[in-house]
């Protein structure tokens, strides 16, 4: 057998197979059967294995596996597949006994079905006889007690499960901060942007307003572009998906370093939010690629924060650039730092999609595998690929499959609630440079400083949340164990997590309080910078950041629950899935800083932010419906692609 998998056939195929073969009368005995129409619809009260929906996609992603380990399921050496059941039954010679009431003519086509598929084994030698040892004397027909007796059927010897990732603990955290890296760029790009924004604006004789388009155009085409690059990335390979993304990247900073007029600034930031954009999402998907998720809330987490970091010092970095060398010199500073990083990627990172690199056990070739391990000695658990694996093809419904994640309720909901916070996020900060330098006559370098507490809160945020929901989630399986009567050592499955798992409650047990403090926050914030007599006190300046420190973290744990979540309902999709996600929360943002400016400006910094804390707990009830109706939803998604 030269295939990965067993033949795929229709839900009717598979249901027909019932009565003519071994496996279909196992499930026969242990289930139970109702009248559908002309047709009849299998009950299983066991679930049973099916290797015929082993690789269908909305159920795991399909993972390219090794000749050796392709030759197993083949030969039948898995002991918990149909092919284990056939060796006990051709080993042993025991005739398998269908249910009572099996007419003799389904048996008689049962038996052949199987003989004609796999012959049986030759005979065992017969043991030699010892006159000495009653066990070995022939039959004595009048005596049972001297009959020689049967050995009983030997069960076949398990095969380990194939690890979800060869990659060591050491190996998965370097992995993770070298896509942390790579995944800076989005956030550091528009964050080093802020505090030149005065300085912008006066340098290219355009209005603060104008300026702030940059801000917009980079939200709108930061939301798109992930959307065909994370396409490409789940079909071509992360690899080399990172590094045309960062050639693309690099071209935007040297254009920028150059840029002579509004018009070029305008056109070139929109490409660069188009090379940075993608790592998010690509990064998501690595995450996936080599996460169990068990691990992954942990993993993901460490990745935010590594990429909230450019948050933090972005800005400081921006205003010193600024003031002392002109807002021209942050794109050389970004030209500098891409090039390094992607030379780290073409020497360091490895192809990590499951469908060309497996589980990481597969040796690599062409663009997917990186310098490193051509020089190097390939490790001890490096296998060759199965050759007559067929990847996909990158075509136009390629880029329309992310877009269908949208038809998903519990997606769409926890997409929506998750755009609305970011979109107030992003409004607090844009809204810094001008709301601080007309309050408190800051100069860049002061005003890049007061974006520290925001980017600390981005870190302190991500970092404290992702301990929780780890935690959550052990304490999750525990309650699954105890519910469903399951023994102490039972392990979760590593690729797909069962349907009445209660993976929602496992995410989203933490996000009343945190979404409590976010509402109160945003409320308050406004008012701090809206009374002249408040603003003028000495250290007063404290207050507002403190503010900006509590929405940062609050809004970037709830973005960490909300990416892992998403990431869980739609296993095998990491970087579309993130794509998505980009696309609705830059979409939100990119409106929502269009019109800060013009909302501080029309009713004043506290009825701004009073209202946007209003329309966070108007859209809060989608968590809630998400919370109580979302396993249900799931359920019935993955009963739907079992027919």
């Amino acid at each position: 057998m030269d295939r990965q998998y067993p033949p795929r056939t229709t839900a009717a195929g598979r249901a027909s197979r019932r009565l003519s073969t071994m496996e279909g009368w196992r499930d026969v005995r242990t289930g139970v059967y109702s009248a559908a129409g002309n047709g009849f619809r299998a009950l299983s009260t066991q679930q049973q294995f099916d290797p015929e929906r082993y690789d269908n996609e909305e159920r795991v992603a399909a993972t390219r596996m090794s000749k050796r380990v392709s030759n197993l399921y083949a030969n039948g050496a898995y002991a918990n597949g149909v092919y284990a059941n056939y060796a006990n039954y051709a080993n042993n010679g025991s005739r398998y006994e269908p249910y009572e009431s099996t007419p003799a003519d389904v048996v008689k086509q049962m038996e052949s079905s199987v003989a004609e598929q796999y012959p049986p084994l030759p005979p065992p030698p017969p043991p030699p006889l010892n006159p000495f040892n009653d066990a070995y004397a022939p039959k004595n027909p009048f005596g049972d007690a001297y009959a020689v007796q049967e050995k009983p059927p030997v069960a076949p010897v398990p095969v380990p499960e194939e690890p979800y990732h060869v990659f060591n603990p050491k190996q998965k955290w370097t992995l993770v901060i070298i896509i942390g890296v790579a995944g800076l760029f989005s956030g550091l790009s528009s964050n080093i942007f802020f505090p030149s924004l005065d300085a912008i604006s006066k340098d290219l004789n355009v209005s603060l307003n104008t300026v702030s388009l940059t801000i917009t155009s980079y939200l709108i085409i930061q939301g798109i572009s992930p959307v065909f690059w994370g396409s490409l990335a789940d079909t071509l390979g992360r690899r080399p998906i990172y590094i045309a993304s960062f050639t693309v990247y690099i071209i935007a900073n040297i254009a920028l370093s150059f840029s002579p007029n509004f018009a070029i600034l305008l056109i070139f930031r929109g490409i660069q939010a188009a090379g940075s954009a993608s790592t998010v999402s690509i990064g998501n998907g690595v995450i996936q690629d080599i996460c169990p998720p068990s691990e992954r809330g942990a993993f993901i987490s460490f990745y935010q924060a590594i990429r909230n970091f450019s948050i933090a010092v972005g800005p400081v970095i921006g205003g010193i650039l600024a003031n002392f060398f002109g807002f021209r010199s942050i794109f050389v500073f970004l030209l500098i730092l891409s090039a390094l990083t992607l030379i780290v990627i073409i020497i360091f990172l490895p192809e990590t999609l499951r469908s060309i690199a497996g589980n990481g056990s597969l040796r690599l070739s062409g663009i997917h595998k990186p310098i490193i391990q051509r020089v190097q000695k390939e490790p001890a658990y490096m296998e060759d690929p199965d050759e007559n694996y067929q990847r996909k093809k990158v075509t136009f419904m390629t880029f329309i499959e992310p877009l269908k994640l949208l038809r998903r309720k519990d997606v769409l909901f926890n997409l929506l609630f998750g755009g609305v916070v970011y979109t107030i996020w992003s409004m607090v900060t844009s809204s810094t440079t001008g709301l601080f330098k007309d309050q408190f006559k800051l100069n860049e370098l002061l005003l890049g400083l007061c974006f520290l507490p925001n980017g600390l809160g981005t870190i302190v945020g991500s970092t404290i949340i992702g301990k929780l929901m780890t935690n959550d989630f052990k304490a999750a399986e525990v309650t699954y164990r105890q519910v469903n009567n399951l023994p102490a050592d039972y392990k979760l499955p590593s690729k797909n997590l069962p349907a009445n798992f209660p993976i929602e409650h496992a995410r989203l047990r933490h996000l009343p309080w945190i979404t409590a403090i976010f509402v109160v926050a945003t409320a308050v914030y406004g008012f701090t910078l809206a009374i002249p007599a408040v603003v003028s006190l000495t250290g007063w300046i404290a207050v507002p950041l403190f503010l900006q420190f509590l929405i940062a973290a609050t809004s970037n744990a709830i973005f960490a629950l909300n990416q892992t979540l998403v990431s869980d309902l739609c296993p095998g999709k990491g970087a579309s899935s993130t794509a998505i996600n980009n696309l609705v929360r830059c979409g939100f943002g990119a409106v929502g800083v269009a019109f800060i400016e013009t909302m501080i400006s029309s009713i004043g910094s506290g009825p701004a932010f009073l209202a946007l804390a209003f329309i966070v707990i108007a859209v809060t009830p989608l968590v809630v419906v998400n919370w109580y109706n979302g396993p249900e939803w799931r359920a019935e998604r993955a009963n739907t692609s079992e027919k």
